[in-house]
């Protein structure tokens, strides 16, 4: 459509892809920016009912969330530098006096928002994100000992795309889910 502006090319270039660099690993400055612009997403009452689980490849974290993963999930997931587990809270914290008086209906509102900010901040720096539904929440939940008041929604893998060029030995299922064309639904489908 000639009569829409253009979209700002963080947005217009983003893609989740399925074939992440296994060599390539997320820096502690990468991920506190990826953090920082996500505890800055806006939020019903300023309350920032989200939290992350943060698994770096390598370590004990990122090991236990791979264990939760469905069997798609599994045969892409792992080679990303991070995995993140999205938590929303859905219970008063236990120090908050106010909270029985508040709504937890919005926070998986406020979760996507504040990962929509994560996922912007990390095309500035030159990564991708691939987010997911698919591991087992509630193994997660224990194996993790995720407190009662949150809960697991969505995870988010965090790495570089590993170009065409460069790659070899990814799945030919994987390969071929990475060349479909991104498609999205008219704009006109999207307003009622």
């Amino acid at each position: 459509m000639s009569d829409v502006p253009a979209l700002d090319p963080l947005l217009e270039q983003r893609r989740s892809p399925s074939v992440f660099d296994p060599e390539h690993s997320l820096t502690r400055p990468e991920l506190m920016s990826l953090l920082e612009a996500a505890r800055w997403s806006p939020s019903w009452g300023n309350t920032q009912p989200w939290r992350f689980l943060v698994g770096l490849r390598g370590d004990a974290t990122h090991a236990l969330i791979v264990e939760t993963l469905t069997r798609g999930n599994l045969a892409w997931a792992p080679a990303a530098s991070a995995i993140l587990i999205g938590l929303r809270q859905v219970a008063a914290l236990p120090d908050d006096p106010k909270g029985e008086l508040r709504t937890y209906d919005y926070t998986a509102y406020d979760l996507g928002q504040a990962v929509a900010h994560l996922t912007v901040q990390a095309a500035s720096l030159g990564l991708d994100v691939h987010q997911f539904a698919g591991f087992d929440h509630a193994a997660l939940a224990a194996t993790a000992r995720v407190p009662d008041h949150l809960q697991p929604v969505a995870g988010i893998a965090i790495g570089r795309w590993w170009p065409e060029t460069e790659r070899h030995g990814v799945d030919p299922a994987i390969e071929a889910k990475e060349q479909r064309p991104r498609q999205r639904r008219p704009a006109g489908e999207l307003v009622l």
